[in-house]
Order: structure tokens, then C-alpha cells, then sequence
């Protein structure tokens, strides 16, 4: 998830735009992105509209279809579960040197991330399920306060591109695991704070595999 940057130009914030729109689902999964329409959306040239697109194919969010133009990705468990398997060892090599490297400041950071994911998990928990994006933007905000002493801007972008790929399975599948998830989110904290790695990996590849399953089941009863 790419917030936005204090000088953003046309074209990122254009591309910002058309990326969180398709990891939130207002684009949709095998959608035909047609130029027209997209440059009036997205009040962008065509020129810059191409770029976009093809910056969003590396990033394999958009398929290029030689000629016919470009589509959103689609989607599969078997994607799924190779986001997912990637994400657990990205992540956890990120956590690793994180919690190696974390001072006061890092702690405070964590603990504010969490106190803003624990406070939508508990209105989503309640049934106030329009905090969705919120809860999402917040959980992206945790995991990435965990990782962000890791020392690495390589590490933290592929973290990003991978986090954002398994995201969008959940918002599609509006998949909430509930007080399990808010549970494990706790549980990350507390092994942040003993600078505990192995509980973290632990704690995380639950998390994460659970997830799975849980948007795997959704898709079937949906």
C-alpha cells in the first residue's frame, strides 16, 4: 500500500490511485482496463496512462496482453498460497534484523501502529464492518512498524509488493478472521517488546497461514 508523498506528481498519484483501486477491489480481478475511460477517471494522459499500467504489470497487479491491451491481475489459491509462503519468509527475515536493531523509538512506533489496529479490530469485532479499509490501512501499519528497523529499503519494498498482494485476496473476500486475528496481532507486540524472533515467526506464520484458509473458505462459500 503506497500512501502519498509530499511531492507527488501527476502520474504517482495517478498510479497510487490505480493501485490501491485494484488491491481494494473498485478494480476488479481479470478487469479489462481500457484507456479512455481510465484517463477520464483517473484525469491522466494516455502517454502517462501506458506507463502506469506497465509499471503496474511489474509490480503483477496488471497483465499486458500484447495487442489487446492490459487487464487487472486475476486471482487463485495457488497464487494465494505462493503470495503467502513468500510474505512468511520475507517477513520474518524483516522482523529478524528488525528486532535486532529496534531502540526506544521503534517500540513507541510499534506500540502506536498497534493501538490504531486494535482499536478498528474492536469496532470490526463489534459488527461495524464499514471500518474495513480502515482496519486494513492499520494492519498494513502494524506489520510494517514491525519490520521497519530491519535497515533494508530493498527488504521493506518487496514486504510492501508482497503484503499488498495478499491483501487484496482479503478485502475480495472480505475476510475477517476476528478476535483469532486481533489475538495474534497482540501476540506480535508482546514478542516485539521481549525481542522474541522465534515466537514472532511463529506467532506470524499462524497468522499468515490462517488467513489463507480463512479467504480460501470464503471464496468457496461465496
Amino acid at each position: 500500500m503506497i500512501e502519498a508523498a509530499d511531492r507527488d506528481t501527476i502520474g504517482d498519484s495517478a498510479y497510487r490511485n490505480i493501485r490501491n483501486d485494484i488491491i481494494f477491489g473498485q478494480l476488479r480481478p481479470s478487469e479489462k482496463l481500457r484507456l479512455e475511460p481510465l484517463r477520464k477517471r483517473y484525469n491522466v494522459s494516455v502517454t502517462t496512462l501506458r506507463e502506469i499500467l506497465n509499471r503496474l504489470t511489474s509490480d503483477g497487479l496488471v497483465v499486458a496482453e500484447g495487442q489487446k491491451g492490459f487487464e487487472v491481475a486475476s486471482v487463485s489459491d495457488a497464487n494465494l498460497w505462493e503470495v503467502a509462503e513468500l510474505r512468511m519468509l520475507v517477513e520474518g527475515h524483516a522482523i529478524a534484523r528488525s528486532f535486532e536493531n529496534g531502540d526506544l523509538d521503534w517500540e513507541s512506533q510499534v506500540v502506536a501502529a498497534h493501538h490504531k489496529l486494535h482499536r478498528f479490530e474492536d469496532r470490526m469485532i463489534s459488527g461495524d464492518m464499514s471500518a474495513r479499509e480502515d482496519w486494513k490501512r492499520a494492519d498494513w501499519g502494524f506489520h510494517r512498524a514491525l519490520i521497519s528497523d530491519c535497515g533494508s529499503k530493498t527488504l521493506m519494498d518487496l514486504h510492501g509488493q508482497l503484503f499488498d498482494k495478499y491483501l487484496r485476496y482479503q478485502i475480495l473476500t472480505l475476510a475477517f478472521r476476528g478476535q483469532p486475528g486481533a489475538d495474534e496481532h497482540a501476540g506480535l507486540l508482546e514478542a516485539a517488546f521481549a525481542r522474541d524472533v522465534k515466537r514472532a515467526t511463529d506467532i506470524l506464520s499462524k497468522h499468515i497461514l490462517g488467513g489463507v484458509e480463512f479467504i480460501i473458505n470464503s471464496r468457496k462459500e461465496g
